[in-house]
């Protein structure tokens, strides 16, 4: 298995939030033995010279192979945290996508496969069930709170 640390600089990343009622689309996010600590929307790393935009579109289209569309303007969020001992620091631009009409709508969990090949896991959280003892965490840190306020 592959352990993932945190960049050692500040990263610029771009997510999706896509929804089926209140349940949010999130990816597992691992730890070092492989048990799943929290989910975390879909996305990556926006590119020097390419949108927010521009790079959650990319970013679905190479996760899952659909092109989403941007439902307005991001909410922009900043991410100090720490991943098996590792300090890592992003700015997320938080953008809420569609799907196509007809994508993935016999899906409760989606297999995928990061740039870096290895295969990971999506599927729809009830977002109340989320940050609850004994329940996956949402990551970033904050974004369950955003999003409480914002329904």
């Amino acid at each position: 298995m592959t352990t993932w640390r945190p960049a050692s600089f500040i990263r610029f990343k771009a997510l999706g939030l896509h929804w089926r009622g209140n349940r949010l689309l999130a990816a597992e996010v691992l730890d070092d033995a492989g048990r799943v600590k929290g989910v975390r929307p879909l996305g990556g790393t926006v590119d020097f010279g390419e949108t927010a935009d521009a790079a959650v579109v990319r970013e679905f289209q190479e996760e899952l192979g659909i092109t989403v569309k941007t439902l307005g303007p991001p909410v922009f969020m900043e991410n100090i945290y720490t991943h098996e001992g590792s300090v890592g620091h992003e700015i997320l631009a938080i953008f809420d996508v569609a799907f196509p009409p007809d994508a993935f709508v016999d899906k409760t969990r989606i297999e995928f496969n990061e740039d870096n090949g290895a295969t990971c896991f999506a599927e729809w959280f009830a977002l109340d069930m989320l940050d609850m003892p004994g329940r996956p965490q949402l990551y970033p840190e904050g974004l369950k709170a955003h999003l409480l306020t914002s329904f």
